[in-house]
């Protein structure tokens, strides 16, 4: 069982790419589980089964130029994982994250999981879904990018 959000989102990654590979849908894969992952995994995973269309729509709507389909595997999974924190925080959900958390734990991920490319472009995908919903988009100073910039950054 993860015991933090960050161990959480690994998890619940590990998870939906299992699903991906194996064409299933992540419900299918939560029943597989020997043992009951965290709930904040079941919380994503879940969410993601229930709001997929919504949130590939977001991630379309705001990825200019690319087709979900198109995208890396673990690049796809982490913006609709991040898409859905940041629509619940946009909803002022229960499950609620902080904008810059969910970014900056979305381009973790993909720094550690995918191309060196991914984490601009995921930093990029995810400011402009936040935009969309409407949320405040400044980033805290303290976060940064390899090479400059930061998470969160218009433009």
């Amino acid at each position: 069982m993860a015991s933090t959000r960050h161990q959480a989102r690994e998890q619940a990654l590990s998870l939906l790419y299992e699903a991906h590979s194996k064409h299933l849908c992540a419900s299918e894969v939560l029943a597989q589980q020997v043992i009951p992952p965290d709930p904040y995994v079941v919380s994503l995973l879940e969410g993601l089964d229930n709001r997929l269309e919504e949130v590939d729509a977001l991630v379309s709507s705001n990825a200019i130029g690319w087709d979900l389909e198109r995208m890396a595997v673990v690049d796809r999974i982490t913006l609709r994982m991040a898409t859905l924190e940041l629509m619940r925080a946009a909803e002022q959900d229960r499950e609620a994250v902080p904008l810059a958390v969910s970014i900056t734990e979305a381009i973790e991920l993909v720094r550690k999981y995918s191309t060196d490319d991914s984490p601009r472009f995921v930093n990029g995908v995810l400011s402009a879904v936040a935009a969309s919903l409407g949320m405040e988009t400044s980033p805290p100073a303290e976060l940064s990018l390899p090479g400059g910039g930061s998470p969160v950054q218009d433009g």
